[in-house]
């Protein structure tokens, strides 16, 4: 039997883009509303799930890819910038 990836108990085991670093995420659809659950190291970070509908139409809208851009936090933001409710201003 297949153990159902992407949750609490089996959470997908993922790399930074330059490969030097781990981190896992999960849904955790039981949350209001549900969340996507982003753990490196001690640091847990929690999106809206919502958030992958989004991107997946955002994509879609820009004939599948695009520019994300990344940034240091406080410094001058990108337009395009994708972060965790918590740190938006």
């Amino acid at each position: 039997m297949t153990e159902e990836k992407g949750t609490k108990e089996h959470p997908w085991e993922l790399k930074t883009p330059s490969g030097t670093s781990e981190y896992t995420m999960y849904r955790d659809e039981t949350h209001n509303p549900p969340i996507l659950v982003c753990t490196v190291g001690k640091t847990v970070l929690q999106y809206d799930l919502r958030c992958i509908n989004d991107l997946h139409e955002m994509l879609k809208k820009h004939g599948d890819w695009m520019e994300l851009g990344s940034v240091e936090f406080n410094t001058q933001e990108d337009s395009w910038l994708i972060e965790p409710a918590e740190y938006r201003q």
